[in-house]
């Protein structure tokens, strides 16, 4: 099942709680003890940079796919560290990133030290608004995220996940697959929340991987029967063929889908039922053109109904973790506490700089 650490980090003590989140994660992703050591700092680094700079925040740490899939990847999964405030803000990203630069008398090492180290690093911060910071630690420096070559490394993928009420398993989970130049992305959110609906949207992520060759629809179709026995999940699919520059989505249930195409957004429409319980006699395919300036959302329903997405999500520069993470912490906040467990995922391309 999907194990997520939701670490809130108002005081000294949960920093510590956040390095040892790390140190758990890494040990699922099989990482080594060097590979740990370095996990496990950049959380340190960085919750103690949300505590000293934004006065607090959340620390989400999470076991991922790689951003960027290689043909052969062989299941790596990488160590997600997130943070998210409602702070300041950074007024100059650049040189926050520099060792050296400090506001509150310290070294200045942490955001610095913490893009050298890990495989991936991004952050989006607005002065005002809060800042959000995404890191990934793999094991091998520079690994899976650095290898894929072809059209499929053009497009990727990242998400964060929030489980109700700080639950140590989160009932929704997502997964990426591929198949030659065809990616496929999956979003299950289990019927509920706790180990029940968790064990649900497992069975869904487990059973993608025989079904990356497959149309979303009839993908749909083998994840229904997959989940029989279980309290069942809304789930939705979209796959792009990377070569030909198709989108196509099918979905059951309901998990928000959004397209954004040249700045303008358009929804992708799923069918009323539950795969596992209660699957729509018919599904269908939904395409669309798939090209550099696409992003596409999906998010379960813990991010409330009133989001609309902003200029700011529609960046195809940004690490999509870090999009998924503005997203989450826009949509919610202590006057609007959510009421379920919540995922965020976004597809979209590879900046040319990529790999």
């Amino acid at each position: 099942m999907p194990r997520v650490w939701d670490v809130p980090v108002h005081d000294s003590t949960r920093v510590r709680d956040a390095r040892v989140a790390a140190e758990h994660a890494a040990t699922l992703a099989g990482l080594d003890e060097r590979r740990t050591a370095t996990a496990s700092l950049v959380a340190t680094e960085l919750a103690t940079n949300v505590l000293k700079h934004a006065g607090g925040g959340t620390v989400l740490i999470d076991v991922v796919a790689p951003p960027v899939l290689a043909a052969d990847h062989g299941g790596a999964r990488l160590v997600q560290v997130a943070t998210v405030d409602h702070g300041p803000g950074i007024a100059d990203v650049p040189a926050a990133l520099r060792d050296g630069f400090t506001t509150t008398g310290s070294l200045g090492a942490g955001l610095g030290t913490c893009a050298r180290l890990a495989d991936d690093f991004d952050l989006h911060s607005v002065p005002g608004q809060g800042t959000v910071v995404v890191a990934r630690v793999g094991a091998v420096p520079g690994g899976p995220a650095a290898a894929p070559r072809g059209p499929a490394a053009r497009v990727r993928a990242g998400a964060v996940n929030v489980p109700f009420a700080g639950a140590e398993y989160s009932g929704d989970a997502w997964a990426w697959v591929r198949a030659g130049d065809v990616v496929s992305l999956m979003l299950a959110d289990g019927l509920g929340h706790g180990p029940e609906a968790a064990r649900a949207s497992t069975a869904a992520v487990e059973a993608l991987g025989a079904s990356a060759h497959l149309a979303p629809a009839e993908a749909l179709r083998r994840l229904d029967t997959a989940l029989t026995g279980t309290r069942g999940a809304a789930v939705a699919v979209a796959q792009v063929d990377t070569r030909a520059g198709v989108l196509r989505f099918s979905g059951v249930g309901n998990i928000g889908a959004r397209l954004c195409e040249g700045g303008t957004w358009r929804h992708l429409v799923s069918r009323p039922g539950i795969v596992g319980t209660h699957r729509p006699a018919t599904l269908r395919d939904q395409e669309a053109v798939w090209a550099d300036d696409r992003v596409l959302v999906l998010h379960s329903d813990g991010l409330p109904s009133r989001w609309s997405p902003t200029s700011d999500t529609c960046r195809t520069t940004t690490d999509p973790a870090v999009t998924a993470a503005v997203t989450f912490r826009d949509a919610s906040s202590p006057a609007r506490p959510v009421r379920d467990d919540t995922a965020v995922v976004v597809l979209a391309p590879t900046p040319p700089d990529g790999p």
